[in-house]
């Protein structure tokens, strides 16, 4: 990371005798993945910039388990599970916000019965609240009057029912923001969800994610908003497929944000 951002260790915060507000989950992507690595930046841009107090594990953070879990590696799952709970218990971190909701969900749903206990919140949820608070104000910017389509991450929308806050922050960028045909609970996945990412894809017509990006290109957008790292891929792949990467762009949220603030 640049060395313009603050990214403190809890480690950091544990020596000096202090508590960060949230404990930041980077998750796999948003630490390893070139193109996630920006949404990660963006999000520590905006809370930079507002002042939250906030904290990172660095390497002390390892992958949450989601990938073996989904693919049915349970043993594997709750190997890397219990791990992070320990590190998390000796911390007594008491809230998790994350950009990925594949992290968002396992931490959430997975990690209590394994003896971890947090208030887990995606990022735009995060941010919502920060403007309900009135620490973050969101203007139109770059973005504004552009026709926007939102795709829902499954584990976002239909596992864990928001659908709202990544929507309330777009509406505040005063974009023109237009719905799929298969949006919110009818919403489709993105084709990397349930460990799909990292396998062949197995035969048939068409790819999932070529037909989600299909959706999206009949709002005829100007670029189509996600809040997911694995979606941001899926849809990027889907819009270069189509040869459109020039017309539509492919954006996480907390960057279309971050861009219209100019952080």
């Amino acid at each position: 990371m640049s060395e313009e951002l603050k990214v403190p260790t809890m480690a950091q915060y544990m020596a000096e005798g202090k508590e960060p507000e949230v404990l930041f989950w980077v998750g796999c992507a948003g630490s390893f993945d070139d193109r996630a690595k920006k949404i990660t930046k963006a999000f520590v841009k905006i809370l930079n910039k507002i002042g939250v107090d906030f904290a990172v594990l660095g390497t002390e953070e390892s992958c949450t388990g989601d990938p073996a879990k989904r693919a049915g590696n349970e043993f594997l799952f709750q190997m890397q599970a219990m791990t992070n709970i320990e590190v998390l218990n000796s911390y007594e971190v008491k809230k998790i916000v994350t950009a990925c909701p594949h992290c968002f969900n396992t931490i959430k749903n997975e990690y209590p019965s394994l003896g971890g206990e947090y208030k887990v919140v995606h990022h735009t949820q995060f941010l919502k609240g920060l403007m309900d608070e009135g620490r973050l104000k969101i203007e139109g910017g770059k973005f504004k009057g552009k026709r926007i389509t939102y795709h829902d991450p499954c584990y976002l929308g239909r596992a864990n029912g928001e659908y709202e806050a990544p929507r309330d922050l777009l509406r505040k960028l005063d974009v023109e923001l237009v719905e799929m045909k298969s949006c919110k609970q009818k919403g489709l996945c993105c084709g990397a969800g349930g460990a799909q990412m990292f396998k062949d894809a197995e035969k048939g017509d068409k790819e999932v994610n070529e037909l989600r990006t299909e959706q999206a290109i009949e709002t005829k957008p100007d670029a189509i908003a996600a809040g997911c790292p694995f979606c941001n891929t899926m849809m990027t792949d889907g819009v270069k497929g189509k040869n459109k990467e020039d017309d539509i762009e492919v954006l996480d949220v907390v960057e279309m944000i971050a861009n219209a603030e100019d952080l």
